[in-house]
């Protein structure tokens, strides 16, 4: 698929901004804490999982991982074991986000006060 800038897929309609398709995959809810926590500790199991990234209920952490292994950003491994043992880990698709992570880390580290500052003033302007 090739995007031009202000163009949809080749042939396809005006695209606002060429960049929205990524940021569906990469930045919904839950996508972001469960790449980089696959990232931090590696291959885990559901219950790992769940455990690690916290406020998640497991029908959503289910949905989320389902969508983020069709994109090809998660693996998951099923073990015929008895009990049957599901393992998810990122794939290197998935690891190559991670300048992009990194990215909006150092963002976030030289900027947030500087947007809690606008924020502050902002509100206040407003009572």
């Amino acid at each position: 698929m090739t995007l031009r800038a202000g163009h949809g897929p080749a042939g396809g309609g005006v695209q606002a901004c060429p960049i929205t398709p990524v940021l569906d995959i990469v930045f919904s809810r839950w996508t972001t804490p469960i790449l980089w926590t696959l990232n931090q500790f590696g291959r885990q199991r559901f219950v790992e999982l769940h455990r690690n990234i916290g406020a998640i209920t497991a029908k959503v952490l289910t949905q989320r991982l389902r969508q983020l292994e069709r994109d090809g950003l998660v693996v998951r491994t099923y073990h015929p074991e008895v009990p049957p043992r599901v393992e998810y880990e990122i794939s290197e698709l998935g690891r190559s986000l991670a300048p992009l992570f990194a990215a909006l880390t150092d963002w976030s580290s030289e900027h947030l006060v500087e947007v809690e500052r606008a924020r502050a003033a902002f509100d206040g302007a407003d009572a």
